[in-house]
């Protein structure tokens, strides 16, 4: 058996020092794993969780026990537990996303007993051929399971993610004296009950202190975009100092408040999960990325989607060594870059946009200050904060007319549909179908299960039932945890003691002595400069978003049919080229004067302030192909758009053509969800009577969202003889989707 001593010289030797001990908690949990234990260990951000199992998963190895698996819920994670577990000196190894060319050797090293620690997320559980071809085989040699970041398993959790439920299944089917170690930060008092209830009997739990002596934190309420965007970049410029994250609710604010701050003077970029680099990006920076090998290795001639998400893992990671090595200021980012991100000299966590939940909150802020003195956490909140808030809670989990139509459909074929399939039939965006699946699989017995690409029916599909109890227990859950984030906005009690009583571990003395309720001389100032506050007004105005050419079709056959193409690559012939979108929908001066003249100007119509800001953008913009012509995207429903590009051609002094027509009525590009549905929706809509003119075109829009609307109507435009179309939309109102 291994002693405290054998530890404590292993815990010096990881950290390499020699003059470190283990905090109250650590050794006790090795020791509870070396003897066929089940813990749950709910300790603060830094405290050294990880420390446990790395440790441990190293002792039970010198015993000649199984390796260790763990699960963990986000690939950022994954690389830092994989560098930190390499430094104890074990063999570890990460199946995930990103080296899936990798899997075949992984798998021999695991299978042959030469891996200590695997690393997967809760999603590989389900995936088949990790099952038969890994976990199956070696679930009786496993000599500990971790779950970290194990309020994630609990229906009470902060972002139950449905994969989480297969964790109880694979407690089942390991031998009852395999240790199982559940560490988490974020976990009340009721979400620890409910994993203590999915571990099994005889759990043992440490809970510690979750207050964070380094933070020193602090809210300000400044409601308008522009006033938080001019407060970033001035204390980013002179009173902040180090490096940071600033977190965003959505990627579209992620991207703008990145620019922002580069426009100004500040070193930011956005992370999240799509993200590619920015048109703006540093020259040397961008020189550097691509010169990686790991960037050069993606295939310019493969599969364009595949080459994205290929691009943007490489960049992602290429974004946090950045930051890691101190070379931007900050990287502005969605919760992709929360648990787990480790840089212990993080200055600063600001939040845009106040968090969904204090579980949220607590665990996005605790990146800072983990090993320095002292770092800010700074919660920024305005006006649009419930909106989203609400959005997220009304998407959490699928409506019971969306699976009924699912399973109705898999119930119809024994061959079972793949998503693309699915899509074409069912006006359900991918992302919505994508969680529909992934929830209703994780039920047991399974009504579906995927079988390679294809969803198919299993017999319990004829029984299965939407849990809607649940979901409406968790939706008012999580409509209490926004209230409850709005109170901690408003308290004018300590902050840290605000947060950690919601977590079920209030301060002994009531106040933590060092936030900006107790400590208001150190506060950051709350004023902004109004100059710069004008020129973020500015910005925000004039977004001038670039619309991106779509590459293929949704629906090749259909499109085939429409076009005569015999490829889901959109031809090089019928495309459009970069266009260009004034604002961002109900965003700014220009997004609210979009707004209102669609739906509060009675009779509708655009101000002309937006025809001499489109032609100024235009002029600015000056595509190297020039147009000879404009032409509104036609409309059976209103002369809004017409009356537009009639005003903005003059203003242009280009003839305004009035040949291309809407032949058929169709429903709302709105009403439509996925790609499918948003193509084919509008595929037959358009028409050109007569001749064009020669040259190419400025093809305008009021709005912009999938761009499938602009996609086909240049098509269209394309083969009726235009030589070139430029998309020009009032606004852009995307949330992201497919």
């Amino acid at each position: 058996m291994i002693t405290r001593s054998e530890a404590t010289n292993a815990l010096c030797q990881a950290v390499g020092r020699d003059d470190v001990d283990f905090r109250e908690g650590q050794w006790e949990a090795i020791e509870g794993i070396l003897n066929y234990r089940r813990q749950i260990v709910v300790q603060r951000t830094g405290w050294g969780k990880s420390m446990i199992y790395f440790l441990a998963a190293k002792f039970l190895r010198k015993e000649g026990r199984g390796m260790t698996l763990l699960i963990s819920p986000l690939i950022a994670l994954m690389r830092n537990q994989n560098v930190a577990a390499e430094a104890t000196g074990i063999r570890c190894h990460t199946i995930n996303s990103t080296n899936e060319d990798e899997y075949f050797q992984i798998r021999e090293l695991v299978l042959s007993g030469k891996s200590d620690l695997l690393i997967i997320s809760p999603e590989r559980l389900a995936n088949d051929a990790f099952r038969k071809g890994i976990l199956e085989q070696i679930a009786d040699k496993i000599g500990l399971l971790v779950i970290d970041e194990a309020h994630c398993i609990s229906d009470w959790g902060h972002d139950f993610r449905p994969n989480y439920k297969r964790i109880s299944r694979l407690l089942e089917h390991l031998p009852k004296n395999v240790p199982v170690l559940a560490t988490t930060a974020t976990a009340t008092q009721r979400v620890v009950e409910d994993i203590e209830k999915q571990l099994g009997e005889g759990v043992q739990i440490s809970r510690g202190n979750l207050a964070r002596e380094s933070l020193y934190l602090q809210n300000i309420s400044l409601l308008r975009p522009e006033a938080r965007l001019a407060w970033l970049s001035e204390q980013l410029r002179r009173n902040i100092s180090g490096t940071g994250i600033i977190y965003t609710l959505t990627t579209r604010d992620a991207n703008g408040v990145a620019k922002w701050l580069r426009q100004t003077g500040v070193p930011a970029y956005a992370y999240f999960s799509k993200v590619l680099p920015p048109e703006d990006m540093d020259a040397q920076l961008r020189t550097e990325l691509e010169a990686r090998p790991d960037w050069q290795r993606i295939c310019l001639n493969g599969e364009i989607k595949k080459n994205q998400e290929e691009k943007s893992k490489v960049y992602r990671i290429f974004l946090e060594e950045l930051l890691l090595a101190n070379r931007i200021k900050a990287l502005v980012a969605t919760s992709a870059l929360s648990m787990g991100f480790d840089k212990p000299d993080l200055e600063f966590v600001i939040h845009y946009q106040r968090p969904k939940s204090v579980v949220d909150y607590y665990q996005q802020v605790g990146r800072a200050g983990r090993g320095i003195p002292l770092a800010y956490g700074v919660l920024l909140h305005g006006e649009e904060d419930d909106k989203i808030a609400d959005y997220f809670i009304r998407d959490a989990f699928p409506s019971e007319e969306n699976v009924r139509k699912v399973l109705e459909l898999i119930k119809s074929s024994p061959n079972g549909f793949s998503i693309p399939e699915l899509k074409k039939q069912l006006n359900i965006r991918a992302g919505k179908m994508e969680k529909l699946l992934e929830y209703v699989m994780s039920d047991t017995p399974q009504p579906i299960v995927k079988d390679g690409s294809k969803y198919r029916a299993t017999p319990y599909i004829h029984t299965y039932c939407l849990p809607t109890e649940t979901i409406e227990r968790l939706t008012t859950i999580r409509r209490r945890e926004q209230a409850q984030m709005d109170a901690y906005v408003r308290t004018d009690h300590c902050l840290m003691h605000f947060l950690c009583s919601a977590l079920d571990s209030p301060l002994v003395h009531g106040s933590c002595g060092q936030c900006a309720v107790c400590r208001p001389e150190r506060r950051l100032p709350e004023t902004t400069n109004p100059e710069l506050v004008q020129q973020a007004a500015t910005f925000l105005r004039l977004a001038d978003l670039p619309i991106e050419p779509r590459k293929q079709w949704a629906d090749k056959e259909t499109a085939a049919q429409r076009f005569g193409i015999h490829s889901a690559k959109i031809p090089e012939e019928l495309a459009m080229e970069e266009g260009r979108a004034l604002s961002r929908y109900g965003i700014g001066e220009f997004g609210q004067l979009v707004q209102k003249g669609k739906y509060e100007t009675h009779p509708p119509r655009f101000d002309d302030q937006l025809v001499e800001a489109c032609a100024q953008m235009v002029l600015k913009w000056a595509p190297e192909k020039w147009p000879s012509w404009v032409v509104p995207v036609p409309s059976h429903r209103s002369s809004l758009v017409e009356d537009f590009a009639v005003r903005l051609a003059n203003r242009l002094r280009l003839p305004c053509v009035s040949c291309f027509k809407k032949n058929v009525e169709t429903q709302q590009q709105k009403e439509m969800e996925n790609s499918a549905f948003q193509q084919n929706n509008i595929l037959n809509a358009f028409t050109v009577e007569g001749s064009l003119p020669p040259g190419g075109c400025l093809l305008v829009d009021d709005m912009v969202d999938s761009k499938w609307t602009f996609t086909v109507a240049t098509a269209v435009l394309r083969q009726a003889g235009a030589e070139f179309v430029l998309p020009l939309a009032l606004a852009d109102s995307s949330n992201g989707g497919d």
